[in-house]
């Protein structure tokens, strides 16, 4: 196993360039898509070298339930310099799976309650359905829906008198593709890639940012206005109130740097290919995670192997 069981626990620390570039230079679908393909590799193959130290760890506890030749003084002598640190990544994998129970939870206790707090005249959604709900408090946010459905949008009385007709259009056109391009998902799985390293908390807000102007963007091409989606968005983001409970669904004007998507959609659109880069240090800044992301995949594959290897040879038949 050697040095390729650690490299990847570190190797996330190769898309951080990326992270930052490409939120200022990709086309936000394009950045969201390739940040959450490479937070989430980078994540499995981080928490599979933690599993494989864990097994390493594991067998030298007493009573464990790990064949007895897992433990064998050769077998130890094949894994040099793993034994300290498989106690150690017990309690960190602990951790890691904790975190994540814990997020899926968070998550499921979020959509239940958002859709609870709806009045029972909203019925069970409809496809892109905007649901207004009386309140004093501006705000609006996209519910995603269950079993297939597309969801429902959820604004506020307050929010709407607070907009003109314009306004709202942009803000039901910005809702509706958080809907239709399912971003939720994209958050969940950055937010678990985080939990499973802390180096890929910068991808996670990157990624939140990236959703809030993929959204903007769609707005803005079917209502036909850059800036009348720029517009709405300062318009609520001056007056929005924190909706009760969606933390973690995409909200109009709650996440992501307001100023910076003001000023993004004062700009014209962005190109929406991946070729040629928008420039040299976004060029580089791919091709190191790139290779970090393969080099990964690549050290727990050989990880695996080597550790499923000598454990076969160590176990009785």
């Amino acid at each position: 196993m050697g040095v390729f069981v650690y490299l990847p626990l570190v190797l996330p620390l190769t898309a951080l360039p990326m992270a930052r570039l490409a939120e200022q230079h990709l086309h936000p679908r394009s950045a969201t898509r390739l940040l959450a393909a490479v937070g989430s590799t980078l994540a499995l193959c981080s928490t599979l070298c933690l599993a494989l130290l864990m097994v390493v760890g594991t067998a030298q506890l007493p009573g464990n339930p790990l064949p007895d030749g897992w433990s064998d003084p050769e077998v130890r002598a094949a894994v040099p310099y793993e034994e300290k640190a498989g106690l150690i990544a017990i309690g960190v994998l602990a951790a890691v799976v904790t975190a994540w129970c814990s997020t899926l939870l968070r998550h499921a206790r979020t959509r239940i309650r958002a859709a609870r707090a709806l009045p029972p005249s909203a019925g069970d959604g409809f496809a892109g359905g905007l649901t207004l709900v009386p309140s004093p408090h501006p705000y609006a946010y996209a519910l995603p829906g269950r079993r297939g459905r597309d969801g429902r949008i959820v604004v506020s009385t307050a929010m709407m008198d607070c907009l003109d007709a314009g306004e709202r259009r942009a803000l039901v056109a910005h809702e509706r593709a958080h809907l239709a391009g399912r971003h939720h998902r994209y958050l969940l799985v950055t937010q678990l890639a985080a939990r499973a390293n802390p180096f890929l908390l910068p991808l996670r807000t990157a990624v939140a940012y990236s959703t809030e102007r993929w959204a903007d963007e769609e707005a803005a091409y079917e209502v036909g206005s850059r800036r009348a989606v720029a517009t709405a968005v300062a318009t609520a983001a001056l007056v929005s109130h924190h909706p009760p409970g969606p933390a973690v669904l995409p909200a109009f004007a709650t996440a992501g740097p307001v100023p910076r998507r003001v000023a993004a959609l004062l700009d014209p659109a962005p190109p929406a290919g991946l070729w040629p880069p928008a420039s040299t240090h976004l060029a580089l800044a791919a091709v190191t995670a790139t290779v970090g992301t393969a080099a990964s995949a690549l050290s727990s594959l050989n990880a695996t192997v080597t550790l499923v290897g000598i454990l076969h040879a160590a176990t009785p038949l």
